[in-house]
């Protein structure tokens, strides 16, 4: 068999041992008797078989020559040295092994008759340009970094596979250029080395059979098992997607088999939840949880003794159970860690800690089914690989948390922190069921028995306001082109000019006495279709120019319109919404300390919000009345300081406007879920409609038997329907007069019906303000209004 058939590359092997045995003739003149002796022992069998020195390529010979290359090569592979050394005598580039050490043979005897020595990462496909790699290394001198760690994989007599690397030691070969051999250049190299994968260059440069090659390699081979392991654990780690892939887990438990050394055991996960103290299962394919075993959470104070949960939990330390029979036994069963893996045949185990500086993220659990295999000894193999372990998990958690959060954008948008914890936990059941291969699905959230406080500071008056704005700015805009068109009359009596002033005017006097909701489109209609084309033909009068160019420069451009007084009148609003919104905002911090609570707002004309309080938003058993009496007492002080905030700031704003504050009071606890079609939360049921139907339209609603709201500018009106409401807000309303929040003219009211809603009643009391942060004065409003106007 010739070792180069169906061979490709640049280089015709022949094994030879010329350069190898010129060593010897150096040593033959060696002062030393022994080693001169030894050379010509050597060099005797060299002599007596030239063709170990000439060369050949026929494999057949090895065979023929195995006791002389034994001989020759009995110094390189020492008998002394032979069970403990792994070294090997090869043919480069192929798996061609024709002198080894005792060990070595042992290794490949206990793998089996059927195992197939190959070095696991020699690129086949690269071969050629390996080769190539070493001709320029060789023969020119370029010293190219080409060396790769090789390994070969190789399982051992309990079937774990065991990491050996390969160390080449090159000295005894040759490579000399045939005569068809291109030279190569200094430019050929440099074209090289960007072109490592372009293998038509390579041969181009280096054609096939172009080079001889003669000598042999001397493999000097190392078992690096721990260090591979933990290798490959790394790599394992590293990556998109792992827990879908169906082969991961059980890579993983041959990853940690070849740690250990042992073959009967299985590795699995738990994950901690700091927010429950709980232990949840890990999804994905091949996950298993030992601790667990068919629970999908438990409480760790269930999982474990007091013992194990310090060990973990506070002190992030492993510990082992060698003998899980007799540890139950002597626990009597009562060690919950113990017993259940008991229950599963479990023999021995190590529970290891997945913890970084912020505390424990889960727990590395390793089982064997036989006795005493797993102990506190070699458990201490985890402190290597631990750290590459923990890596992955908190880049598993970020990556699962920024899921989570873009599974709730997408399908909820932003929600408040009160209650993210229920939207993760139905974003982790939707990558759950998309990890098991199911349908996922975001369900429907809701909450029961929650009680509701919803307020608002609403802008008196402001569409009034901004009608008066409109009127005035179209007022000016219409004069301006009146004035326009009366002039073009002046020097050019065409009828149409005057047919323009006719309609003009029209629309002034309407805006005077009949101003209606589509004035201001129509208005505009007539500007835009009428008298734009009639600017653009009187452009070119000389005459009309500059008072033309006048009006144009007063049209905004992005509205089209004059738009002084709106833009006045929606920098006020967009204003006072944006300092009321920012000032319930920062008091809300405090009230989410105090107890936490669902809180909304919306800017409108003012601005609302809604909040809820119960026992289902909190996900714990602390929820009390006392809670939501001082939610309440909260929400009507805010809306005081909201008030005086107001008050302090009106003077900086375009337009003078004035607020009026609503609290709206529902003593019965009702439910409500989350509307994934809206992307916010709405009441369920009829009877929680109603508190629906009161907040929408009691803002409007009139005291009852006359023509005046119950929101009135300077006071806060309380609406409420039941009794002990207004014996509850009356005391809150008495210890805030008591500290000069409000005024002592309390008027308890009757409104009128609203639609399906009766017997609302009211509680309506002035607020007391101050000029500033600093004054000590308490002020009506018409006090307050006289003070700043002086």
């Amino acid at each position: 068999m010739d070792v180069n058939e169906g061979l490709e590359s640049p280089l015709v092997i022949k094994v030879s041992f010329n350069k190898y045995l010129t060593q010897y003739e150096n040593l033959i003149e060696a002062d030393n008797d022994f080693i001169a002796l030894n050379a010509s022992r050597v060099l005797k069998i060299a002599e007596d078989y030239p063709i170990l020195r000439d060369g050949f390529s026929d494999l057949t010979i090895l065979q023929q020559h195995e006791k002389e290359i034994e001989g020759i090569l009995q110094d390189a592979f020492s008998p002394v040295l032979s069970y403990n050394e792994i070294k090997t005598a090869s043919v480069p580039f192929l798996d061609v092994i024709f002198n080894s050490s005792t060990r070595f043979k042992n290794i490949l005897k206990t793998a089996g008759e059927d195992f197939d020595l190959q070095i696991k990462n020699m690129p086949k496909d690269q071969r050629y340009i390996i080769a190539c790699s070493v001709i320029l290394n060789f023969c020119y001198g370029y010293n190219l970094n080409f060396k790769r760690p090789f390994f070969y994989e190789i399982p051992d007599a309990n079937g774990v596979m065991r990491y050996y690397k390969i160390l080449y030691n090159a000295d005894f070969i040759e490579i000399i250029p045939k005569k068809n051999a291109p030279k190569i250049t200094d430019e050929d190299y440099a074209q090289l080395l960007d072109n490592f994968e372009n293998i038509d260059l390579w041969k181009e440069k280096f054609p096939p059979n172009s080079y001889d090659f003669k000598g042999f390699v001397i493999s000097n081979i190392f078992d690096v098992t721990d260090d591979q392991s933990i290798s490959n654990i790394k790599s394992s780690l590293i990556g998109e997607d792992k827990r879908k892939n169906d082969g991961f887990m059980e890579d993983f438990h041959e990853i940690f088999r070849s740690l250990l050394g042992l073959k009967e055991i299985k590795v699995g996960f738990s994950i901690y939840n700091k927010e429950d103290d709980t232990f949840e299962r890990v999804y994905g394919a091949g996950m298993d949880s030992f601790l667990l075993n068919n629970l999908e959470v438990s409480n760790c104070s269930d999982a474990l003794c007091r013992w194990s949960y310090d060990r973990l939990l506070q002190e992030k330390k492993y510990f082992s159970i060698s003998d899980i029979v007799k540890a139950f036994s002597k626990s009597k069963g009562r060690a919950p860690h113990v017993r259940v893996l008991h229950e599963q045949g479990i023999k021995s185990a190590i529970f290891s800690p997945i913890a970084n500086e912020d505390g424990l993220m889960g727990i590395l659990e390793i089982v064997s089914e036989k006795p005493q295999v797993l102990n506190s000894i070699n458990a201490n193999k985890l402190v290597d690989v631990m750290p590459f372990i923990v890596s992955a998990v908190e880049r598993s958690k970020n990556e699962e948390e920024n899921l989570v959060d873009a599974i709730i954008q997408q399908e909820c948008t932003s929600i408040h922190q009160s209650v993210q914890w229920r939207f993760k936990q139905e974003a982790r059941k939707y990558i759950k069921d998309d990890l098991n291969g199911k349908e996922p699905n975001f369900n429907q959230i809701a909450f029961n028995d929650i009680y509701p406080l919803f307020g608002q500071i609403d802008i008196k008056g402001s569409s009034e306001a901004r009608n008066s704005a409109t009127k005035l700015d179209l007022k000016i805009q219409l004069s301006a082109l009146k004035s326009i068109i009366k002039n073009a009359l002046d020097q050019e009596a065409l009828p149409i000019y005057e047919q323009y002033l006719y309609q003009i005017n029209e629309w002034l006097e309407s805006l005077d006495n009949n101003f209606q909701v589509d004035s201001e489109q129509q208005i505009n209609g007539f500007i835009k279709q009428d008298l734009n084309p009639v600017l653009n033909h009187l452009k070119t009068n000389k005459n009309l120019e500059e008072e033309i160019r006048v009006y144009l420069n007063s049209i905004d451009s992005k509205v089209g319109t004059v738009y002084q007084n709106r833009k006045n009148y929606d920098e006020t609003i967009a204003t006072i919404n944006k300092n009321m919104a920012s000032l319930l905002d920062e008091k809300q911090i405090s009230a989410q300390a105090m107890y936490p609570h669902y809180f909304e707002r919306f800017k409108t004309d003012g601005v609302e919000h809604n909040m809820y309080i119960g026992e289902s938003l909190t996900k714990e058993d602390s929820f009390s009345p006392i809670y939501l009496y001082n939610l309440r007492l909260w929400q009507l002080q805010i809306m005081c300081e909201m008030e005086n905030s107001y008050y302090q700031m009106q003077t900086d704003f375009p337009i003078k406007l004035d607020v009026a504050s609503m609290i709206l009071v529902f003593n019965q606890p009702l439910s409500i879920s989350f509307r994934m079609d809206e992307k916010q939360f709405d009441v369920d049921g009829t009877y929680n409609a109603r508190y629906e139907i009161v907040k929408k339209r009691v803002d409007k609603a009139f005291i009852k038997g006359t023509n005046e709201r119950i929101t009135q500018k300077g006071k806060i009106s309380i609406v409420y329907s039941q009794k002990q409401d207004e014996e509850e807000y009356l005391r809150y309303v008495k210890f805030l007069q008591s500290k000069n929040y409000l005024d002592n003219d309390i008027e308890i009211l009757e409104l009128q019906d609203l639609q399906a809603v009766t017997g609302l009643k009211a509680i309506r009391v002035s607020v007391l303000y101050h000029k500033d942060n600093n004054d000590k004065e308490y002020y009506t409003y018409d006090d307050l209004m006289k003070e700043i106007s002086n």
